[in-house]
């Protein structure tokens, strides 16, 4: 296989990763499969990010993310998708 055939599945792996993420947190039924919504929210979160809070920002939602990481495996999640 050709390097340039390796990182494209890589790339392509990861983007699905991505995409499987926004799957999980609810937010493909939450704004009713809307792209102009979750483009949006995306575009706010990057700007929170990008703010003079943003480590404040990226440590509480980096806690939050691995604490539901750590649910998940140990089938501790309710009412969420998996």
């Amino acid at each position: 296989m050709r390097s340039w055939q390796v990182e494209r599945r890589k790339r392509t792996r990861h983007l699905i990763e991505l995409g499987g993420l926004v799957f999980k947190a609810g937010i493909v039924d939450l704004t009713n499969d809307d792209r102009a919504i979750i483009y949006g929210a995306m575009l706010w979160l990057a700007e929170k990010l990008r703010s003079e809070d943003g480590e404040h920002i990226r440590a509480l939602w980096g806690e939050k993310g691995r604490l539901a990481f750590r649910a998940e495996r140990n089938g501790e999640l309710k009412g969420q998708r998996t």
